[in-house]
């Protein structure tokens, strides 16, 4: 007997890191989060980026860091082209 899903998967977590960037799998998907347009995992140490959080229905935290990003967000970054000087 084999069970069926009970929801969407809601779990966040960081599973890689390159020299240009960090792999991120949310809901089941995974998505490349350039440093370019995300500046803020660059520089910052390993546990820091790996510390992430779910957060509502589509955002996410890495609290150590001080930022969140939403989904669309991540798939979408020209369409919030603001970035803080880091």
């Amino acid at each position: 007997m084999k069970s069926s899903p009970l929801g969407k998967n809601t779990s966040v977590e960081v599973i890689g890191l390159t020299p240009n960037g960090l792999w991120l799998l949310a809901q089941g998907e995974e998505y490349f989060l350039s440093y370019e347009e995300f500046p803020w995992f660059e520089n910052a140490p390993v546990k820091a980026v790996f510390n992430v959080e779910k957060q509502g229905e589509s955002g996410f935290c890495w609290p150590d860091l001080d930022v969140d990003l939403s989904l669309d967000g991540i798939k979408h970054p020209e369409k919030y082209p603001l970035k803080a000087k880091y």
